[in-house]
């Protein structure tokens, strides 16, 4: 499978670090202040140059609300593992590719996933590398993003053998997020940063891109 590039146009660009306030600057230190570990929120100021970010950067006000949250999500419940293959999945059938790219490259950062796993995502739960368990997760994931947008009842139960409640509720809420960042940043137009490997070229959404 051949990777590619896609061009996007941004609708909204990211903006320059050098034109962010000190408000902007005081909103990113929520992220800082969440982060196990991190550097505290009084901490000295760095201005990252992702491209997500610096769409936010436009909006202070979101970037309080929403940085708490998205905090939780990548230090949930879930193993690292479980909320990778849920990323990447969903941000496949979405057409998500910023954040699969930068998953992909996270993933095999971390060792949470294999390069046989990350394979395995664009085919699905029937992919030959699944355990049952793990198949499970997978198809519990296309159902959700998927025809009625609907976890059967069926694949509920097997979830429910194998995670707690609250691993059900941070998985749910982490697909959810996923999906809908897929359709806000293919309708704002976030671009790939250097370097990224994104989509093969036969995965493309057919029209809007």
């Amino acid at each position: 499978m051949t990777d590619t590039t896609t061009t996007v146009t941004p609708r909204i660009p990211p903006r320059p670090t050098e034109d962010w306030t000190a408000e902007v600057d005081e909103a990113f230190s929520v992220l800082r202040a969440h982060a196990p570990g991190g550097v505290p929120a009084d901490g000295p100021v760095e201005r990252p140059k992702a491209n997500i970010l610096g769409i936010y950067a436009w909006h202070p006000d979101f970037i309080k609300g929403w940085m708490p949250f998205s905090n939780h999500l990548r230090h949930s419940t879930l193993s690292d593992r479980i909320r990778e293959i849920a990323i990447l999945r969903t941000t496949w059938l979405g057409y998500g590719e910023y954040e699969w790219a930068q998953h992909v490259w996270m993933s095999k950062a971390a060792g949470a996933l294999t390069e046989a796993e990350i394979a395995a995502l664009s085919v699905g739960p029937d992919a030959p590398d699944w355990s049952d368990a793990d198949a499970a997760v997978v198809r519990a994931i296309d159902e959700m993003v998927t025809g009625d947008k609907l976890i059967s009842a069926v694949t509920w139960a097997a979830l429910e053998a194998q995670f707690e409640r609250q691993q059900l509720i941070d998985f749910v809420f982490t697909i959810g997020t996923y999906d809908m960042h897929c359709m806000a940043f293919r309708n704002l137009g976030l671009e790939l940063e250097p370097g990224m490997t994104g989509f093969p070229a036969d995965h493309q959404p057919s029209a809007g891109r």
